[in-house]
């Protein structure tokens, strides 16, 4: 009987401790193998980039026009660039298109006016 408590604590912790961080270690490997050429991806240390080049566990990402960095492929934290079935599963999903695009303008003087349809500057 007195194991009963011990045991419960146990299976709390696993449930919500162990088991979410395995998912999370889980997810993340399986960002870093699917990372490929041409994917929108941040590091780790906050660089975003353009994956240019995949050389086993080195990646080539240009950061900018002319300037590549070689970084690790696990230093690779998220990808913006959604695979093919993230795409098939949204298409799906097919959002309303708003009627009218609206921007916000900002005055000198503080002011914030709402602007339809507004020219590029």
């Amino acid at each position: 009987m007195s194991f009963v408590p011990l045991i419960l604590i146990f299976l709390l912790m696993y449930m919500f401790l162990i088991r979410p961080q395995q998912k999370r270690a889980k997810a993340q490997q399986q960002l870093v193998q699917s990372v490929q050429s041409g994917d929108e991806v941040r590091l780790s240390s906050g660089i975003h980039g353009v994956v240019n080049e995949v050389e086993g566990d080195i990646v080539w990402l240009e950061v900018a026009k002319d300037l590549e960095l070689k970084v690790l492929r696990t230093a690779i934290d998220h990808r913006f660039t959604e695979t093919a079935d993230e795409v098939a599963v949204e298409e799906d999903e097919v959002p309303p298109e708003p009627d009218v695009k609206k921007r916000k303008k900002y005055k000198p003087s503080g002011e914030i006016e709402a602007v339809e349809n507004p020219e590029e500057d």
